[in-house]
């Protein structure tokens, strides 16, 4: 017999077996194990995922976002809490007017703002052109402004601007003008010898309340300097036009008109700018002046006529005849003047005395 051991030995299929038994027993052990911890209630971490789901929908509701619900076991969508859609309607409306309430309050602070600026820029037009016209210069660009914002609100006196411009005349004009034909005023030349007489006789003897400015030329003449210093030009005017070479001086009168024209047309175009009428830039469609509107332009455009030569004042209680070295001088009167000085007495002897 031979002494090598055998090749197939039974040993290790017999520990294979062993190990495949033992595995199957431990894998067996920890199933029930398992189940029996889940029936105890005890805690493994299998349901975290499920908690942080739980979660999340908390603060999703808590925000106001309510996600698509899934649909029950026979299809149809769960029940909606009619409660908690009013809420959130109410929510939602309300910052629906708020929203609203900031940009209306946006809306009308820039529309303010819009105005206020429009208003800026029209009275600096206004005061421009005014300047102009002080200074006897053209509009220039002016012109053009006048026309956009001013014309469709006061047409007539963006007119009266533009043509004042055209022809200008400054207070100096009239000025120097008034000195150069204040001889003419004061004698009436070139009226005939009947007028000159009437004239005449009627400068020797005046009656006038106490108080009340002397008629004489003279004295017209220096109240109509002081006036045009102050920058009355039509009151100047007025004062003018009673003197007695009046007539002659047509030149003189149509340009103290001008410039009056001028000036009462500037206030308007101030008034509206003010009171917000001007046209904002771009210029909207150009629109038929209302009758009214253009009853009170011309009524604040044209000055008042001058009026007519107060009338001979009739004796009252508290007349008296003045005998002043303004309106009675003999000295100045030849003999012949002198003698019809003597008329009015002899035809109202009652005018030498105060009547009481």
């Amino acid at each position: 017999m031979s002494s090598l051991p055998p090749l197939h030995s039974p040993q290790p299929q017999r520990r294979w077996g062993a190990m495949l038994l033992m595995l199957l027993l431990a894998f067996a052990i920890g199933g029930l194990a398992v189940g029996y911890a889940m029936r105890a209630g005890f805690d493994l971490g299998l349901g975290s995922t499920s908690e942080a789901r739980k979660g999340a929908t908390g603060d999703a509701a808590a925000e106001g976002f309510v996600p698509a619900q899934p649909l029950g076991a026979n299809g149809q969508a769960p029940a909606v809490d009619p409660t908690a859609l009013v809420t959130r309607e109410a929510a939602l409306a309300g910052q629906l007017t708020a929203l609203e309430a900031r940009t209306a309050a946006v809306a009308s602070d820039a529309a303010a703002a819009g105005t206020q600026a429009a208003r800026a820029e029209a009275l600096m037009v206004a005061f421009a052109a005014r300047r102009a016209i002080d200074r006897g210069t053209g509009l220039g660009y002016l012109e053009e402004q006048l026309r956009t914002r001013f014309v469709a609100a006061q047409p007539r006196a963006v007119a009266v601007v533009i043509q004042a411009a055209h022809q200008p005349v400054t207070i100096e004009d009239l000025r120097q003008g008034l000195d150069a034909i204040a001889p003419t005023l004061q004698s009436g030349a070139g009226a005939d010898w009947l007028t000159q007489l009437r004239r005449e006789v009627g400068n020797l003897i005046v009656l006038r309340k106490e108080g009340t400015p002397s008629t004489a030329p003279v004295d017209r003449l220096a109240r109509a300097r002081r006036l045009l210093d102050d920058g009355q030009v039509e009151a100047a005017r007025q004062e003018v036009a009673r003197l007695p070479g009046a007539a002659q001086a047509g030149a003189w009168m149509a340009a103290a008109r001008r410039y009056a024209l001028a000036h009462q047309a500037l206030d308007v175009i101030e008034t509206a700018a003010i009171l917000g009428q001007a046209a904002a830039l771009p210029a909207p469609a150009r629109a038929p002046a209302a009758p009214e509107a253009q009853t009170q332009t011309q009524t604040q455009t044209e000055p008042a006529s001058a009026p007519a030569a107060p009338a001979a004042p009739v004796p009252e209680a508290s007349t008296t005849l003045a005998l002043g070295p303004l309106d009675i001088s003999f000295a100045r009167v030849p003999y012949a003047r002198a003698i019809l000085a003597g008329l009015p007495v002899l035809l109202h002897p009652d005018r030498l005395f105060r009547q009481n």
